[in-house]
């Protein structure tokens, strides 16, 4: 395993602080934001001074009831050989559902079951036979559990390793939010799970919320998340050790004192290059070909009718599945939506701008969101709630009707529904 040391998640907000940060060793950048032909300047120039880019990817779903998707697989690599990285990761997360065509538009938590891990486990093994480099795999943070799971957090991370080989990013913010919102000890998932497979820890900042952690990345790394890493430390010398912060960012000083508190807990001669080889891939025992295929296949039915039914309660409104902390479900249903508004707003600066103001933008997103599901990712969703509005002869305004017909108008592509040409035609020849 490569030697990365002490490193922060480069984004273009933060590009130039970045680059002027002392001592650093290496920066993660996720996958989906960067295009192979085109690096940022500032990847290049870091690239430049030798420091190592990892592409850290957030759409694969591999813990989803479905096989990768090729396309998104191959994308993954082309990021790894272009950014010359010695190691690609990913989430131990399902993201969306094929039937019904459903997308959370964030991470959401495998169900740790037999099946759950057998279709993770064959996931695993197809994207490490695509990827032109190593996988590592990430715990993610959780707001919900699923019911009638039939192992812990480090059996379940264990035979996924014994299993696939795989290695471990391990994210021990997450394991603090995981001790708040499901009763989980971070501690005894240190203590479990194979650690001469990590690959590099993640350490981010967060904020409780009416006993809700909330894995932000855009707080402050606390104190009790610096003590896990510290006691993670005790056990392995790990690889790497990388700060995370993707919102709110602070000045340059302070990530730079983030940073130093993170190699002050990583020890003072740095971070350890020799590491134990991974366990060998396939080591736990598999069934037969001809019975696993079949077995895999029925697995795969009922992991996805599960996951189905909770995905559909988070972004649908449809009923909450039996057994859930229905509570905990409409808390996370409310954080995605406010997510997914957040991240239109990023995408289409601006829709804010047209409705008035970030407020009346996001109450008019959440009114859209509370029915009207995600099915094709961000940008289709920025062009659904503007043609939603529309139809509404929404906004109130005139003149902002004008602009967000225009604005929908140049975005639609080259053939957009007649029925919607013609409408949008009528509108602004009534609004002139």
């Amino acid at each position: 395993m490569a030697h990365l040391g002490v490193g922060i998640g480069w984004r273009p907000e933060i590009a130039d602080a970045v680059e002027r940060l002392p001592g650093l060793d290496w920066v993660e950048v996720v996958a989906e934001n960067i295009c192979p032909g085109h690096l940022p300047a500032s990847l290049l120039r870091l690239r430049e001074r030798g420091v190592r880019v990892v592409p850290h990817g957030v759409s694969l779903g591999l813990g989803g009831a479905d096989r990768p998707d090729a396309g998104k697989l191959a994308a993954l690599g082309e990021r790894a050989v272009a950014l010359g990285a010695p190691i690609v990761t990913e989430h131990i997360a399902f993201v969306r559902t094929a039937s019904p065509a459903l997308e959370a538009g964030h991470l959401l938590p495998v169900q740790r079951t037999r099946d759950a891990l057998d279709v993770l486990c064959e996931n695993v093994r197809i994207a490490q036979d695509a990827l032109p480099v190593p996988l590592a795999l990430e715990n993610i943070a959780a707001l919900i559990s699923w019911p009638g799971e039939e192992l812990t957090e480090a059996q379940f991370l264990t035979e996924l390793v014994e299993r696939t080989g795989v290695r471990l990013l391990i994210d021990v913010a997450n394991l603090h939010t995981n001790r708040v919102n499901r009763g989980e000890d971070p501690f005894a998932v240190l203590n479990a799970i194979p650690l001469e497979a990590l690959a590099y820890v993640h350490v981010a900042g967060g904020v409780e919320r009416g006993g809700v952690w909330h894995d932000t990345h855009a707080h402050p790394v606390p104190a009790v998340v610096l003590d896990i890493l510290a006691e993670l430390r005790k056990r392995v010398d790990p690889p790497g050790v990388l700060l995370e912060r993707d919102d709110d960012f602070p000045a340059e000083a302070e990530l730079a004192g983030e940073l130093a508190a993170i190699r002050e807990v990583a020890g003072p001669a740095g971070l350890s290059p020799t590491r134990p080889s991974s366990p060998p891939r396939g080591s736990a025992a598999d069934p037969a070909p001809g019975a696993r295929a079949g077995q895999l296949e029925r697995a795969r039915l009922r992991v996805g009718v599960e996951q189905a039914a909770l995905l559909s309660a988070l972004v649908a409104g449809t009923p909450v599945p039996e057994g859930f902390d229905r509570q905990r479900v409409r808390v996370q249903a409310r954080a995605l939506a406010a997510k997914r508004a957040g991240v239109v707003a990023k995408l289409a600066p601006e829709l804010p701008g047209i409705l008035g103001g970030e407020d009346p933008y996001r109450e008019a997103f959440l009114g859209y969101a509370r029915n009207r599901p995600m099915t094709a990712g961000y940008r289709r969703d920025a062009l659904d709630f503007a043609e939603h509005l529309l139809i509404q002869d929404l906004p109130a305004d005139p003149a902002a009707r004008r602009r967000l017909t225009s604005w929908w108008q140049d975005r639609v592509g080259a053939r957009p529904p007649r029925r919607i040409v013609r409408w949008a035609r009528t509108l602004v020849g009534r609004a002139a």
